[in-house]
């Protein structure tokens, strides 16, 4: 209540205002909620520039009084503009020898969260970042899982997030996670549309994001989605699932016959099989996660984003947008990318000494966004049972604008990266 009052005394209710700022630095009293403001201009028709650079990625759009109100009420900081002064501060964005820029956002994305909370309870994924973070910025989307893909649903979309998911068929590869009634959602699903695995099931699903993707979509993974979404499609006619999972053991020759040049973002990866009984603690799928045997519980652990061209690289810009430069690393059953594992054509825009944490890439016509761990304010160490993050204790969190800055990212009038 004192900031809001605060915020109502800083502005001159005599003047006219033109156009709002709504501030991204230091100043901003909520930055989630104010992509959620910026989200509802665009989804009423409005126009938001995106100020890349300039007071941590700050947004500017006409002035009603309607927007100032929700403003006030999601408790989102916004400054009055005149026309003027709109224009002055579009001007030094576009100064050649400054690292700025203005993105016009023309058209809210039209969002799916691909999540088993579809067709179960699955309530360990109700702690997933993206479902959580659009809901409290106020962000609509729609859940989607396997038989809407199927059906051809993703052609509704724009924007699709992957997050806690086992593209392998292997049910998050420790049996404890996951409750019998979710696994048998799943598997139903498999033998209506009449695949004899699970395993089966979810590499067409993978492939059809695939298409998704190179047909313009946008693609934002997280957490074991993003490792297992290119295991799958590297093992595509390979059996790397054991015998506690489908009945059958692996082929012994799996490592081999591993095709890289069918996946997005990772290669050369060396596949952790099991053959045991699905309970034991070996939850990893493959090197590509760098954080088996390392302690993500220690608190002095950040990866670094990397500062791009606003005007020359606006795609990966955009993408890094933030209040702070140096974010704390956060666990995950995928936690970071092991560097060795990343594509040389995928961008890497966040890094630490001993990982890749957020890359990006082309795929036809479409983008994508690889963005280890879990949950970016969640609890250090892992472990299968977490609670959901209350964002009204993070409102400033940099790592969850990082999942913010993907979904405003289709609604931009973008070029190709220059470099």
């Amino acid at each position: 209540m004192k900031t809001l009052l605060l915020l109502l005394l800083l502005i001159p209710f005599g003047s006219r205002a033109d156009e709002l700022l709504i501030p991204m630095d230091a100043a901003q009293t909520d930055h989630l909620k104010a992509y959620g403001v910026a989200f509802m201009v665009l989804k009423n028709d409005g126009e938001v520039d995106w100020l890349l650079n300039y007071r941590g990625g700050s947004f500017m759009t006409p002035a009603t009084a309607a927007l100032e109100s929700e403003c006030r009420i999601r408790n989102v900081r916004f400054e009055r503009l005149t026309s003027a002064t709109a224009q002055r501060i579009r001007q030094e964005v576009a100064q050649p020898d400054a690292n700025t820029d203005a993105v016009k956002l023309l058209k809210a994305a039209r969002i799916a969260v691909y999540s088993p909370i579809k067709i179960s309870k699955a309530e360990f994924e109700n702690t997933d970042a993206v479902l959580n973070v659009l809901t409290y910025a106020e962000i609509p989307f729609e859940v989607v899982y396997d038989e809407e893909i199927m059906k051809g649903d993703l052609a509704k979309y724009d924007w699709l997030h992957l997050h806690h998911e086992d593209f392998t068929g292997q049910l998050g590869r420790n049996l404890h996670r996951i409750s019998p009634e979710d696994m048998a959602a799943q598997k139903a699903i498999a033998s209506r549309l009449g695949y004899a695995k699970l395993s089966q099931l979810k590499l067409d699903v993978a492939k059809r994001i695939k298409v998704f993707c190179a047909g313009g979509g946008f693609l934002f993974a997280m957490c074991s989605g993003a490792e297992t979404f290119d295991i799958a499609l590297a093992a595509e006619g390979v059996d790397i699932v054991g015998s506690s999972y489908d009945g059958d053991g692996t082929d012994p020759q799996a490592q081999s016959k591993l095709d890289f040049n069918k996946t997005l973002a990772f290669q050369n990866f060396r596949l952790v099989l099991d053959d045991g009984d699905g309970y034991g603690g070996g939850i990893s799928f493959s090197n590509i996660n760098c954080a088996v045997g390392r302690g993500w519980d220690q608190p002095s652990t950040y990866f670094q984003l990397f500062d791009f061209s606003a005007k020359f690289d606006a795609i990966p810009a955009m993408l890094v947008q933030n209040h702070e430069s140096v974010i704390r690393e956060f666990f995950g059953q995928t936690t970071a990318f092991t560097k060795s594992t990343v594509k040389s054509n995928a961008l890497v825009m966040g890094t630490s000494p001993s990982s890749d944490r957020y890359i990006y890439g082309e795929l036809g016509r479409g983008q994508w966004t690889f963005y280890g761990g879990h949950d970016p304010e969640g609890t250090r160490g892992g472990g299968s049972f977490r609670q959901a993050t209350d964002l009204n204790l993070h409102p400033h969190s940099p790592g969850y604008r990082l999942i913010l800055n993907n979904v405003l990212f289709p609604s931009a009038r973008k070029k190709k990266r220059k470099t």
